[in-house]
């Protein structure tokens, strides 16, 4: 009985057009394909030689495994210039997520429950900072912090990466949506201070919000390369996406002479690594409606 109500449904959605429920998952495994085949394509080139990766089809292993000596030799390149690479990326990235994100917390928390003068205004000019993209902006923050005698050290990175207007109304949203005015009303009554209350309250109730701004800004710095490209001329400042670049430009220069090309490859894949632990570590606080029964 049950099998001939689904057939009837079945065919009364094809008579009427409606989209077939496999649809959605083919467009999903069509999007996992996508972002993992370059993944896999780094993990399979970091492990051949650089003939093999220069001769062997692009997803498929060499005929030797060189992931070891690959990895040896990339710490060993240029006096070990790419450890430094990636303490400076985990350095710019670190200060600026925690410090965008505590920035982004306290504003967006001020924009959602506190009423001043020109507040408008100021939600109308986030929205504008918002839809700017941030290479638009880098050549006049170079200008800015060149005034200051700032360029060429670590803060010209890390300045800039500390103000999150997407973040800003990423918090201003949830806590909108997700903290009620009742609450801290309450907690007012109850002569709380706001500083406790932003810390004691406001916080645990809006942390997968604070975990989005977080990731979000890391990756950004993490991965972001024209900013520190202009401010940037020390190469032991690099970042990662800098420093590879110089590499990977150096063995295009010189034919290959070099056995650059692997490790551009094997340093992008560790480049990978932090990123993906992050997630991994910072998933389970992913988790809406925390503050859902608050006020029961």
């Amino acid at each position: 009985m049950s099998t001939s109500a689904e057939r009837r449904a079945a065919a009364r959605s094809r008579r009427f057009g409606e989209p077939s429920p496999r649809v959605p998952h083919v467009l999903m495994a069509a999007g996992v394909l996508y972002f993992l085949v370059p993944l896999l394509w780094v993990v399979i080139a970091a492990t051949k030689s650089q003939p093999d990766l220069l001769s062997t089809p692009a997803l498929w292993f060499g005929r030797e495994f060189n992931l070891v000596d690959n990895v040896v030799q990339l710490f060993r390149e240029d006096g070990g210039v790419y450890g430094r690479w990636l303490l400076n990326t985990a350095l710019y990235s670190g200060v600026s997520a925690v410090g965008a994100t505590a920035l982004a917390a306290a504003a967006g928390y001020g924009l959602a429950r506190f009423s001043f003068w020109g507040k408008r205004f100021f939600e109308t000019a986030l929205l504008g900072m918002i839809m700017v993209p941030a290479t638009a902006l880098v050549l006049p923050t170079y200008l800015i912090l060149s005034r200051l005698e700032i360029v060429n050290t670590v803060w010209a990175i890390i300045l800039p990466s500390l103000l999150s207007p997407f973040g800003t109304y990423l918090v201003r949203v949830y806590v909108a949506e997700s903290v009620p005015v009742e609450l801290i009303d309450a907690a007012r009554v109850d002569r709380a201070g706001e500083l406790r209350i932003f810390w004691r309250i406001v916080v645990p109730m809006i942390r997968p919000a604070i975990v989005t701004v977080f990731l979000f800004t890391l990756v950004a710095t993490w991965n972001n390369y024209f900013l520190p490209l202009v401010m940037l001329s020390d190469t032991d400042l690099y970042p990662l996406t800098v420093g590879l670049t110089t590499w990977f430009n150096t063995a295009q220069q010189e034919a290959g002479t070099r056995v650059l090309f692997t490790l551009v490859v094997t340093g992008a894949l560790f480049a990978i690594v932090p990123l993906i632990t992050a997630f991994v570590l910072l998933q389970r606080f992913w988790r809406g409606g925390v503050g859902a029964g608050a006020l029961k």
